[in-house]
């Protein structure tokens, strides 16, 4: 609920009761009010309990106006409340020194009541508006925040459910998606340590690969049975059917991004799929790349791949 302006708190800050009793009546049917006659106990009081509004005198013995907006504004809790300057002085220079260490207003004594009442209810509009937009402003943050988890909980579900469909094709291929995502991060950070390519390894993009690694090999899913779960050598015939499931996961992965739209997930998932059995010598495939030709996602992506592989028993 919006707060109002009768539910506003005013601070009041001099060492002179006559200077009170002035702002007592001219702002006490309208506000709540709290006084102090010295800067050690406006701190206090403001500590105990922050108003909306101080209005301050300068000209007071032992702590001035000017080192108690100091405190106020060094201070978390009350920097963001407008100070308003109570003063007899008319200099130029004195009322630059005020807004300079964060005063919104000054009102000049001897007080005119309706000035200090339009003044008072100016800055408190002001503050309330600005405080309303804070709010508002932190509830869309709150929202964006919470629809961005939203679709990176999506996008975790869907990376996961398509590759269980390449799981139930090739019994083998879960526990090798899992052991490869993580090898592809090990490898991201350790070269994010040693200040490799950390222009590309940022957190965020360790994140990516990571989520993308289990796709690489969804275009097993256009391979027979026949051929990828031949136990022993391929023929000819057959390893030019195997050597297609990289043009069929991107080309799936493309197909994705036509209904989806591009993004960094996406590309990443695709790039990764397409080219992670390129090799540095030029004879990988589908393309035949050569060294740093191979997206940097795709080499690191063939090394855990071919490591996974050395270590595991297969079929073949």
């Amino acid at each position: 609920m919006q707060k109002q302006l009768s539910d506003c708190t005013i601070l009041v800050v001099d060492d002179t009761e006559t200077n009170i009793d002035i702002l007592v009546d001219a702002l006490g049917d309208e506000y709540e009010l709290a006084v102090a006659m010295d800067g050690p106990t406006a701190l206090d009081l403001v500590e105990e309990l922050p108003p909306d509004l101080i209005l301050l005198d300068i000209m007071m013995p032992g702590m001035s106006g000017y080192e108690v907006i100091t405190h106020l504004k060094a201070n978390p809790k009350s920097a963001s409340i407008p100070v308003i300057f109570l003063t007899a002085m008319s200099d130029v220079g004195n009322k630059t020194k005020g807004f300079e260490l964060g005063a919104v207003d000054y009102i000049t004594k001897p007080f005119e009541v309706a000035e200090v009442q339009a003044r008072v209810d100016t800055h408190l509009s002001l503050s309330l508006i600005r405080n309303e937009l804070e709010q508002h402003n932190e509830i869309l943050e709150e929202k964006v925040r919470e629809r961005t988890r939203e679709l990176s909980h999506m996008q975790d579900v869907t990376i996961q459910s398509m590759a269980v469909v390449a799981e139930y094709r090739d019994p083998e291929t879960g526990g090798h998606i899992h052991r490869t995502q993580n090898y592809v991060r090990a490898l991201a950070e350790q070269l994010h340590k040693e200040g490799k390519h950390r222009g590309y390894l940022d957190r965020d993009s360790i994140e990516l690969l990571y989520k993308s690694a289990p796709l690489h090999d969804i275009g097993k899913v256009g391979v027979p049975d026949t051929v990828l779960l031949k136990p022993g050598k391929l023929n000819d015939e057959e390893w030019r059917i195997m050597k297609t499931h990289p043009i069929i996961g991107r080309d799936a992965i493309a197909a994705s991004e036509e209904s989806l739209g591009s993004n960094s997930f996406l590309t990443l998932a695709k790039e990764i799929s397409y080219s992670h059995h390129e090799k540095w010598d030029g004879s990988g495939y589908p393309e035949g790349l050569l060294g740093e030709e191979i997206p940097l996602s795709a080499r690191m992506m063939a090394l855990s791949d071919v490591y996974d592989a050395l270590i595991s028993k297969r079929v073949y």
